[in-house]
């Protein structure tokens, strides 16, 4: 097995935008044609990336100096809500999701907030099973606007 990957949270000076665009793409394009509504991801510019990371605090893994991770987490009065975790498709399936899910638990413990939150499509039932085996329980089902059937699950992830 090659180098380790570290996981480490974005600096206030990060300026590889379009590497963490290019990733979070790449990453989202299985859904392309799976999912309904299409993924907010095909809405991210270099611009709104950066703004985002103004508002909410993002974590890159890291292989060789290559971002092949990343999450971004808002800080939320009772929670984070988990937003934008992609790994690189060559990556995943190694674990990579995992760390960056326990940066976000080490964030959320640190900053007193005894839960995490994030959503998932209805039709991506890997991810479902995926997260649940990290600890996440559905909360609820909701649809997007404009559709009359549940389009999203939240799942929910008490932290001690």
């Amino acid at each position: 097995m090659g180098s380790l990957v570290s996981v480490e949270q974005l600096p206030a000076d990060f300026d590889r935008w379009d590497e963490v665009l290019a990733l979070i793409i790449r990453a989202f394009a299985a859904m392309d044609g799976v999912i309904a509504p299409p993924s907010s991801a095909h809405r991210l510019t270099v611009e709104n990336l950066r703004d985002k990371a103004r508002q909410e605090t993002g974590f890159a893994a890291l292989k060789d100096g290559r971002t092949v991770g990343c999450v971004f987490v808002l800080e939320r009065a009772d929670d984070f809500y988990i937003g934008k975790l992609a790994v690189e498709p060559d990556f995943q399936g190694q674990g990579i999701a995992r760390q960056l899910m326990q940066a976000v638990e080490d964030l959320a413990r640190n900053r007193g907030k005894p839960a995490i939150e994030l959503q998932t499509r209805i039709e991506l039932t890997g991810n479902h099973a995926a997260f649940a085996r990290l600890g996440f329980r559905e909360t609820e089902r909701t649809a997007h606007k404009g559709y009359d059937r549940p389009t999203s699950i939240t799942m929910r992830k008490v932290i001690s």
